[in-house]
């Protein structure tokens, strides 16, 4: 993609500071702030009416804050002359005249902002569109269409590219295409920013998360301590002999549970731990599998008092 020139310094960034948003007597967005960095895939998360796509639309410019500010490599997006190089951003993919072919409409993108007519079909082939540039973007299906907002995104080579549910619509395919993408553009050096509701993407593909609910800040860590705030690793154990096990491993501040017919849940103990205790007595084991809480529990969990509208006995059973 880009060959030269990407910013990966400190200006490279995004920045919210005391972030604020009202309409009329609700509060969208409340005293918010977190910076995204350039090298890594950030990943947005938030329930429905976090405050995300507000969010979005202010480091855009498109909403003014009521307080607060949102910068783009050091300024607000308002006050740079060629947004597209410095920010790419898909906020809605359907943004596009149906009648024009996606050729024209990233043409119209290139010409009104100085982009050269060769990084038009560049970016056609690195979202795999080249095939159907000149027909109509109103006959897309809704994965091609994301593939097409992709594009703009990418249109100007921006140093920061920030994309609100880029898998919508994508076939499996389509999805571990976008999984590889943003970890390239984050090696490159530029800011990714994702936001996103499939829990088990934004596990294998961001670094660090941001975590709102209700406008607030949640969390702001890295992946390994997100998952850590999901509670206790467990170890799943296998035996001819559960019982005898089970009596084994029992003492002060060991958790040993039924997990299924043939296998046990513990926590409190290590796995090294359990193998060498097993061991010690001649008790077979089948499996020793350690489990840390998947990023779906552990986001429901944190944002469970953030939430406006709940599906009862949903949260408590999502693994």
């Amino acid at each position: 993609m880009r060959d030269q020139g990407i910013r990966a310094d400190d200006e490279s960034m995004i920045e919210v500071t005391h972030l604020t948003k009202q309409y009329g007597d609700v509060t969208a967005v409340d005293d918010l702030s977190f910076s995204v960095e350039p090298g890594i895939v950030t990943g947005f998360l938030g329930p429905n009416g976090a405050g995300k796509s507000t969010t979005m639309r202010m480091i855009l410019g498109l909403d003014t804050p009521t307080a607060g500010t949102a910068t783009v490599n050091g300024q607000s997006l308002r006050q740079h002359g060629a947004p597209l190089t410095e920010i790419g951003s898909l906020l809605e993919a359907k943004a596009v005249h149906p009648k024009r072919t996606a050729r024209n409409h990233l043409a119209a993108l290139a010409t009104t902002t100085g982009i050269p007519m060769s990084r038009v079909d560049e970016v056609l082939d690195i979202v795999g569109l080249t095939d159907v540039a000149r027909k109509p973007a109103g006959g897309f299906s809704l994965g091609m269409g994301q593939r097409l907002g992709i594009a703009s995104a990418l249109l100007g080579d921006p140093a920061v590219v920030m994309l609100d549910e880029p898998v919508n619509g994508l076939d499996p395919e389509g999805v571990l295409w976008i999984r590889h993408l943003l970890r390239d553009l984050a090696a490159e050096g530029r800011t990714v920013l994702v936001s996103s509701h499939l829990m088990s993407e934004m596990e294998m593909t961001a670094d660090h998360f941001i975590v709102i609910g209700r406008g607030r800040l949640i969390a702001d860590v890295t992946a390994p301590e997100l998952a850590l705030m999901g509670g206790p690793k467990s170890i799943l154990v296998r035996s001819a002999d559960n019982q005898r096990l089970r009596d084994l491993l029992l003492r002060d501040g060991v958790s040993v549970t039924s997990d299924g017919a043939d296998a046990l849940s513990v926590t409190g103990l290590e796995a090294a731990e359990i193998g060498r205790i097993a061991n010690d007595r001649s008790v077979p084991l089948s499996e020793l599998t350690t489990r840390t809480s998947s990023l779906e529990r552990t986001f429901m969990e944190l944002t469970a008092d953030a939430v406006d509208y709940d599906a009862h006995g949903i949260r408590r059973e999502a693994a």
